[in-house]
This record gives C-alpha cells, structure tokens and sequence, in this order.
C-alpha cells in the first residue's frame, strides 16, 4: 500500500519511527515532512499536501501525526475526498475504516505510546470497508463535494 506520511515538530519522532515499522511491512512511504523535530513548523502545511495525496489517489491513504491529532484533522477534512479521524484507541481506528472508510489517520504524538500508535496503524491499515449500508452514507459525502465544489 502507498501511504502519504506528514508531521509537523511535535509528531516528527512517531513520523520518522513509522516510516521505518512500515517499510519493513512492505509498504510504500512517501514522507511529507517535516524533516525536523526540533524547530516549530505550522501543521497545515504537512496536513494539506498528504491530504491532497490521498484525494487525488497518488496515495491509497494518509497518516498524519501532531501533538494532539486534532490540528491535522481539522486541516486534512478541508480537502474534498478526504475523510480523516482522530483516533485514540484500537476500536476507533477499526470502526473509522469499517463504517467510514477513513482514508486519513491522524494522531496523537503526546497522548498515545509507540505501541498502542504501531498497533492502531496496523489495525487502521488491514481494516477494510464493510460497504453495505455504511457505503450509502460515504456517498452522501461524496456527492456533497461534488454538488459544492470549492467550499
């Protein structure tokens, strides 16, 4: 899977740490920055250009990491096609793909250890849309875009 990774300085030690966990499971990293943890960076400018990665399908799906996961988030569902979550827990990151089919993680690099962030990403990644009755919901956000461009 091609996966779009961004951080700003807070998320920067979880960003390059994933980069390496998820090389090593095969998939294809394309690092969006930052490429420094220690100077203070604005998070929109990694959330936009990962976002637009994953709507224009240059990647199958986004990571984004910050201190608290929220900034990136806001950021990310500004871009039409994507739709991002905040997750904190295994059944969050599941039931956003499975029921949303959330194409960008964002996430805690203050809140959440290197385990439970390796375990959620593993969970988020392997976890397929259900469709069915949740695909009709996910069109209704689809078409929303559509009819409303530019907004």
């Amino acid at each position: 899977m091609k996966i779009a990774l961004g951080s700003d300085h807070r998320g920067y030690t979880v960003k390059q740490r994933l980069i390496d966990v998820l090389t090593k499971a095969g998939h294809e990293i394309h690092d969006l920055g930052t490429t420094c943890g220690e100077a203070g960076v604005d998070y929109p400018d990694y959330a936009i250009p990962v976002s637009q990665e994953v709507a224009g399908h240059a990647a199958d799906r986004g990571i984004l990491v910050c201190g608290t996961g929220f900034g990136m988030c806001i950021v990310a569902n500004k871009v039409h096609g994507v739709r991002a979550v905040t997750c904190r827990n295994d059944i969050e990151a599941e039931m956003s793909r499975r029921h949303n089919d959330a194409n960008v993680l964002c996430m805690s690099a203050d809140f959440l250890g290197q385990e439970q962030i390796d375990r959620m990403v593993n969970i988020w990644l392997a976890t397929e849309f259900d469709a069915g009755r949740h695909l009709r919901r996910v069109e209704k956000i689809t078409k929303y875009e559509e009819d409303h461009p530019g907004e």
